[in-house]
């Protein structure tokens, strides 16, 4: 069933964007988790419905307001949120208020709000081939701005205050993650939706932590990670069809993050015993 599926223009375009999410997830999620920004994650997700109400409303494009959108969340979130201790509170502050303006929007809306709604839950199998353009775009430009900033944001992330004493432009540096952040969720957001997206942004990421704690291999050990769970997720949902592919998602991820914090604790109940 999956291999006949697989045939089909809908699954191929959901399988590319499936992996290409998944890429970019997992490349960021471990500077999200050194970066203590698992709630921003989560606010940029939410905040994504209050971009696709605006789109629909707007230009009837629910997909590209939640990105506009996801470019002046990440600008609020960088510019009230640039201390650490304050962060939280903007962005449960922007949150708020963002949530009620989508609300808002869209009760000015007089068509089908399916697709905003679908953001909250994730729509996998409705990607067109335009979107898989942009997606493209989107990933390819995410992953040249992370290369280029790899240096200075692995540090600032490890020890902010040193990167500080040696030049590091850490305001600068966290703003444009801030952005490359936003961008991703609102993307990620289409697959698994706005209340799942953790499961790709955040559950890969925190996995890999357990197995080293080397940058590069927690990086590739998240990516792989984020693979497995969203194309492992899609082609489980293929073969039960009705069951939402979000579920296996963060069900597959969720199970990853399970087994690796079994394999960190039984390594740790033998070690009294093997120094004796």
């Amino acid at each position: 069933m999956i291999i006949e599926y697989l045939q089909l223009p809908f699954a191929q375009h959901a399988l590319i964007a499936a992996t290409l999410i998944a890429i970019i997830s997992g490349l960021i999620g471990p500077f999200v988790a050194s970066r203590d920004m698992a709630f921003a994650v989560h606010g940029s997700a939410e905040l994504s419905f209050t971009g696709a109400a605006a789109g629909l409303l707007i230009a009837g494009d629910a997909v590209t307001g939640a990105l506009v959108g996801s470019l002046f969340v990440a600008t609020a979130f960088g510019l009230l949120g640039d201390r650490p201790r304050e962060r939280n509170s903007a962005i449960g502050v922007i949150l708020a208020a963002g949530l009620g303006l989508g609300v808002l929007l869209l009760s000015f809306y007089k068509g089908f709000a399916t697709e905003a709604t679908n953001i909250l839950f994730g729509q996998i199998f409705g990607v067109s081939t335009q979107d898989i353009i942009i997606l493209g775009a989107i990933a390819t430009a995410i992953l040249i701005v992370i290369g280029f900033i790899y240096r200075p944001l692995l540090f600032s992330s490890l020890d902010p205050e040193v990167a500080v004493a040696r030049g590091v432009n850490t305001r600068f540096v966290g703003l444009i993650f801030v952005f490359v952040l936003a961008v991703t969720v609102t993307e990620a957001s289409q697959i698994v939706g706005t209340l799942l997206v953790l499961s790709l942004a955040i559950t890969p990421a925190a996995a890999a932590r357990r197995f080293s704690a080397n940058p590069r291999i927690v990086t590739v050990l998240s990516i792989l990670f984020a693979l497995i769970a969203a194309d492992g997720g899609l082609l489980a949902s293929l073969q039960f069809s009705t069951i939402k592919a979000s579920v296996f998602i963060s069900g597959i991820s969720f199970l990853i993050y399970l087994i690796a914090r079994l394999v960190q604790i039984v390594p740790s109940r033998r070690s009294p015993a093997a120094t004796k």
